[in-house]
């Protein structure tokens, strides 16, 4: 096997997320599309929430429970996605064919990196704020929510951003406070509204409690039982997720 082998089976396997949107758009159902992709029924739910979160219109319309353990369908943003990216992939194997340099492959390998923070929004700069040596940038999401994120001025200019400039906005789950809508603090930068669509309990930590915005976008937080219970926050209740400018990392396509 030579050094192309490894990298070229990489790049030309499909994305499990997009094999996920496949399946959907056959099995119509997230249990049966989940097993079709190899991915548990969980996985294929934070899938699908990775996937809303960084169109700009979601890409899969869902409910929960029902037969087949809830229904889902691909909207016609995520229909033409689909379409888009089979002929991508078409090209791809045409690309790899032609490929001489190992050496290129394998940089390009490493640049394919995925993150471990939980929520990526995706979004556009509305503003940039000079800070002292940090900017403060204003990131509008679909459906007009806003949230900020300070970064230096160096990763402005790293990254090129400017107004109209679309990133991702990457959240770690841990990072998010949660408190009753009617009364989130004012102290800290952000604060993004919504129910609480699921709380999943841990045995051994904090539940995992997902929050369902009116974008269409989801949130993953990281809460203990005790402190939900305190706050009477439970599925299907009004929820502010709060965290600080500071903590919200951004990221841009190469």
């Amino acid at each position: 096997m030579s050094q192309l082998d490894p990298i070229a089976q990489m790049l030309s396997r499909r994305p499990q997320r997009l094999a996920l949107l496949e399946q959907i758009a056959t099995q119509g159902s997230i249990t049966r599309a989940a097993k079709a992709a190899g991915l548990s029924y969980k996985a294929a739910w934070d899938a699908i929430d990775e996937l809303n979160n960084l169109a700009e219109q979601p890409l899969v319309s869902r409910s929960v429970g029902g037969k087949g353990g809830g229904g889902a369908s691909l909207t016609p943003t995520g229909t033409r996605l689909l379409a888009l990216h089979q002929r991508v992939q078409a090209l791809q194997a045409q690309l790899l064919q032609a490929a001489e340099d190992d050496a290129d492959l394998q940089l390009l390998g490493r640049l394919m990196l995925r993150t471990s923070a939980r929520n990526q929004l995706a979004g556009r700069v509305c503003a940039i704020t000079a800070q002292g040596h940090n900017d403060l940038i204003t990131l509008e999401l679909p459906g007009g929510a806003r949230l900020q994120a300070q970064i230096t001025r160096d990763s402005t200019e790293r990254l090129q951003l400017t107004i109209g400039s679309s990133v991702v906005a990457l959240i770690k789950a841990g990072w998010l406070e949660l408190h009753p809508a009617s009364s989130a603090r004012t102290d800290l930068d952000n604060c993004l509204t919504g129910l609480i669509e699921q709380i999943l309990p841990a045995s051994d930590g904090p539940c995992e409690v997902r929050i369902a915005l009116p974008n269409g976008q989801t949130l993953c937080a990281l809460a203990d039982a005790a402190h939900l219970q305190r706050l009477a926050l439970d599925a299907g209740t009004p929820v502010s997720a709060q965290f600080a400018a500071s903590q919200v990392l951004l990221g841009t396509q190469l």
